[in-house]
């Protein structure tokens, strides 16, 4: 089967070379002629404009959107509506909001091209050897196209979650779960870090990976980086929320459900961001003015 792919940054052009390598006919449209030849070089078909992308897809076609959330996938759209023709398939395997894709699709019906909505885990080794795929949209198109979704997964988890906006919401709720446990495993480094015993934490976390029960690729990705470098001095403590968090929290306050590890595992990520910490600058404030307790002046620390 054919699949045009449009996005080659760090996902999407492993995905590229992951449908290649399980026998689907993959063509890619991008503006950069160091990815040209990166994919010449690797015997995938790639084209510098989107008419000559369109043009070597046969109809219908299907394409799959690797590109970020928001603005940019409908961007993209735009541009390719006058491409495209009815029948055609346009599938978003990015972080989108559920909400969005749901818009999408029923802005895409109206012109007769199908849209699809595909979560995507594993990051850039699972989108090169086989990713965890999350599906939403029309399922008996989810039947036609199974064997893309099924090649790309490499024999990992790959399902139909149900009508547009349900592979990017359980997407969402995954990725929300995901700040939780890995919240989780940090602060357990750090009491151990900080025990009244000597720890080596690269030979904990080895230790850890191999059939414990918080076992797992987190788990995995810890134990490699702390292989490389146990202390990380070379990390700074700030951690980046790219979204999908945000969105878990909104939900579950909008759903009225209680969500409380998910929602602190965020807020410490915001915390992580805070190099002027005020809150903590007013607290030992507030302890000074009621109780006359001594705080750190600027450039004692």
């Amino acid at each position: 089967m054919q699949l045009g792919i449009i996005g080659m940054g760090k996902m999407g052009l492993p995905l590229a070379l992951n449908g290649r390598d399980r026998g689907l006919d993959i063509v890619v449209f991008t503006e950069k002629a160091e990815k040209l030849a990166q994919l010449d070089k690797e015997g995938v078909k790639g084209c510098g404009s989107l008419d000559a992308f369109v043009a070597a897809l046969t109809p219908p076609r299907a394409v799959w959107l690797m590109i970020p959330a928001g603005q940019a996938v409908d961007g993209m759209i735009a541009q390719l509506l006058p491409l495209l023709a009815p029948g055609d398939i346009l599938i978003d395997g990015g972080n989108s909001r559920y909400q969005d894709s749901q818009r999408r699709c029923a802005q895409l019906r109206q012109v007769g091209i199908a849209f699809m909505d595909v979560g995507a885990s594993g990051g850039i080794e699972g989108a090169r050897n086989g990713a965890c795929l999350m599906v939403g949209g029309d399922q008996a198109l989810y039947a036609r196209m199974e064997p893309i979704f099924k090649a790309l997964s490499g024999g990992m988890g790959c399902g139909y979650m149900g009508p547009s906006g349900a592979g990017h919401f359980v997407k969402m709720i995954h990725n929300g779960i995901e700040y939780g446990m890995m919240q989780a495993i940090a602060e357990g480094m750090e009491i151990l870090r900080h025990g009244p015993i000597p720890m080596e934490l690269d030979r904990v976390t080895e230790v850890w990976r191999k059939g414990s029960i918080v076992s797992g690729l987190l788990m995995d990705m810890t134990a490699a980086a702390l292989a490389r470098e146990p202390d990380l001095a070379s990390i700074e403590g700030i951690v980046a929320a790219s979204g999908e968090a945000n969105w878990t929290v909104e939900e579950a306050v909008r759903l009225g459900v209680s969500a409380p590890v998910i929602a602190t595992s965020l807020f410490n990520r915001f915390k992580s961001q805070d190099r002027e910490k005020y809150a903590e600058k007013t607290l030992a404030a507030m302890r000074r003015e009621f109780g006359g307790h001594a705080v750190v002046a600027k450039g004692e620390g």
